[in-house]
């Protein structure tokens, strides 16, 4: 298998823990930080635009997934991708938007 297809499973893992927050945070109604904030990233997003942009998320996810090689689940190289893609994603989100949410403590 190609290395970027590798690439690709990685970014897509990276892009479904990305469309999670999004998702659920807009099903439940609260606003959430998005890129379309204002600051982006920083600002709160509407709950629509959040489902909207996780929705997107998840439509990226399967292009980058499903639609670049033969991906396969069952395969430990392939899933290893994408899960090391979606926990990176989410350890970065937990450090950069923990200090919003009180998760991680803002540096002195």
């Amino acid at each position: 298998m190609s290395w970027y297809q590798y690439l690709s499973y990685f970014l897509g893992g990276a892009v479904v823990a990305n469309a999670i927050p999004h998702v659920v945070s807009g099903m439940m109604g609260r606003s959430f930080q998005s890129p379309f904030a204002t600051p982006s990233g920083k600002g709160l997003s509407s709950s629509t635009v959040n489902v909207l942009w996780g929705a997107f998320n998840v439509a990226l996810a399967y292009l980058l997934i499903y639609r670049v090689g033969s991906f396969d689940i069952r395969v430990t190289a392939d899933a290893g991708a994408a899960g090391l893609g979606a926990l990176l994603m989410a350890i970065f989100a937990a450090r950069t938007f923990g200090r919003f949410h009180g998760g991680f403590p803002a540096a002195r």
